[in-house]
């Protein structure tokens, strides 16, 4: 239930980020999500791709420095307060949502978030006991 993520530690300047999709297109590897956050120094870029261990080895290969880690992918209907549905659950149990990103489906009918928790499997069994939709690496790999 978990799925793997890079996170891409970029110099805060132009260029950092069309870099790495460079890197990544020439090794034909296809971003499933995304997250970009910053500071007044640095960013960092959180991926979800299709083929990890070629994007590991292709940005390695330029010299980006890496890490990888677990998140979960929540599916949910995208509708008003969906993320509040979840948010609550969580909070209800003391689990910490340290970050999230989401995108929506091809359909539009759903919306599917990552989450890092503090603890993930217990956010995993949390989000399963309360009838939530927790996606496989697989399945999100190639949507």
């Amino acid at each position: 239930m978990k799925v793997e993520q890079i996170s891409v530690f970029l110099e805060n300047r132009p260029g950092g980020l069309e870099h790495v999709t460079r890197v990544l297109a020439d090794a034909d590897i296809n971003i499933r999500a995304l997250s970009l956050a910053d500071t007044s120094d640095f960013g960092i870029l959180r991926l979800i791709v299709n083929d990890m261990e070629s994007a590991e080895k292709a940005l390695h290969g330029e010299g980006f420095t890496l890490k990888r880690s677990h998140v979960v992918a929540v599916e949910i209907p995208d509708r008003p307060g969906g993320m509040h549905s979840i948010s609550k659950v969580l909070t209800d149990r003391d689990i910490n949502i340290e970050y999230a990103y989401a995108f929506v489906e091809r359909s539009g009918e759903n919306a599917i978030i990552i989450f890092k928790f503090n603890d993930i499997d217990a956010g995993i069994d949390v989000l399963l006991e309360n009838g939530f939709t927790v996606l496989p690496g697989e399945k999100v790999y190639r949507l």
